[in-house]
């Protein structure tokens, strides 16, 4: 299956649970509500004509307006390849975890939550990892992030 035809795949089957976007400049990237993304993970591991069985990778953004969570995922017998998103709101970002689809997105959800803030409901170890144990200082990643000892470069 060609990138044109796993795109034309996904919106003509799945077109009601997923929006296609344009900039996806390699994969496919499409936008997911976020009250869908349990049930659209599922089904694209699922579906026999995609099984999308492999867990690429998972990374927040923040577009300084509100987050993202983009999510890489890869089929392993099918040779392909998608990405998609859930845009969350700034003030209050929460994705469910899909450790129940992709064991292995557990760390990567604790990555979110721990650097971004992005809250992962129903994690089952949301616990730092990366940071000291009593870290205070808020979350690294967000462009607002400020720290007494946090010198910000100037941009070019």
């Amino acid at each position: 299956m060609t990138r044109q035809e796993l795109a034309s795949y996904i919106v003509e089957k799945y077109g009601d649970l997923m929006k296609p976007l344009e900039s996806g400049k390699y994969d496919p990237l499409f936008v997911v509500e976020v009250d869908k993304l349990v049930d659209i993970a599922q089904k694209l591991k699922d579906d026999e004509n995609l099984k999308f069985d492999y867990f690429c990778n998972l990374c927040g953004v923040d577009t300084n307006e509100n987050f993202e969570a983009v999510y890489n995922v890869a089929s392993i017998t099918k040779n392909l390849r998608l990405d998609f998103k859930v845009i969350l709101p700034y003030d209050k970002a929460e994705v469910e975890s899909l450790q129940s689809v992709w064991p292995a997105i557990g760390w990567y959800e604790r990555e979110m939550w721990e650097l971004y803030g992005i809250n992962v409901k129903n994690h089952g170890n949301l616990t730092r990892f990366l940071l000291p144990d009593d870290w205070d200082q808020g979350f690294p990643m967000r462009k607002n992030w400020d720290a007494p000892d946090f010198k910000r470069m100037p941009e070019k």
